[in-house]
């Protein structure tokens, strides 16, 4: 017989809530706690929820990676790709794993749909499930650039702001320099985020299991720089000069402005 895992604690994280999306949720609450799941909320997720859906009286709360618990056996996302990417500085190098609920529009990454939640939960609760490993992102940074959401499951991106001039993007790995790029920015791209922005830009697919980051320039002023794949476990420095003071930087979904 398959090994049966014992989860004991979920936590929700959403980032809308909308009424069509109440229904579903109220059915995959009351599905956790007839299981006697204990429910810990993402807190601003509570709050949207919290008057329009029925919740036991057992839930905790978590606002940040450092008050979601340890002992969190699972990560529901429920949303679209994007809420799942938000999830990632959460759980971040925590092992919890992440299951996207799709209620949201793109549904890549979250791919259980509204209809197939209860088959879903029967499936995770009888141990038929299997763990898909991703690479994560890690930016070391000042505290001002992200704080402590400098996580991504997709791709850091460096991106011109507000000029049509190139930017000058050099770049390190582990310490020796790879190359440097003339054009509109630099991607750097997981597996799972070959598929997304740096696809476009004419990067390559890589296996989600592959051990790799993908580097890719954005309309490179120089067409035979094109884009290369190191291993993950590599260190990557990068220095920008440019004509303006700021130029835009994004990890996933969230962007700031970098001097």
């Amino acid at each position: 017989m398959p090994f049966k895992p014992i989860i004991m604690k979920i936590a929700l994280f959403g980032k809308e809530f909308t009424n069509e999306q109440q229904p579903f949720l109220q059915m995959l609450v009351d599905e956790l706690a007839v299981r006697n799941v204990d429910l810990c909320f993402y807190e601003k997720y509570y709050r949207m929820i919290s008057s329009r859906v029925k919740l036991p009286g057992n839930i905790t709360i978590f606002s940040s990676h450092t008050n979601l618990l340890e002992d969190t056996d699972m990560l529901f996302s429920i949303g679209g790709d994007g809420t799942l990417l938000d999830t990632i500085p959460y759980v971040r190098g925590s092992g919890i794993p992440v299951l996207g609920i799709n209620l949201g529009r793109l549904g890549f990454l979250s791919s259980i749909s509204k209809a197939e939640i209860s088959e879903a939960l029967k499936l995770l609760f009888d141990g038929r499930y299997k763990l898909d490993k991703r690479a994560l992102l890690s930016l070391i940074s000042p505290p001002d650039i992200f704080g402590d959401l400098n996580f991504a499951l997709n791709d850091l991106t460096i991106y011109r702001k507000n000029t049509t001039s190139l930017i000058v993007v050099h770049v390190y790995v582990d310490g020796v320099k790879l190359n440097t790029y003339w054009g509109d920015g630099l991607i750097v791209a997981t597996p799972t985020g070959s598929t997304a922005y740096s696809l476009s830009v004419g990067g390559p697919i890589v296996t989600p299991g592959s051990q790799n980051f993908v580097i890719a320039p954005i309309a490179s002023h120089n067409l035979t720089v094109r884009p290369i794949v190191i291993q993950d476990s590599s260190e990557i420095r990068i220095r920008i000069e440019g004509r303006e003071e700021k130029y835009l930087m994004t990890m996933d979904s969230r962007h700031t402005a970098i001097n």
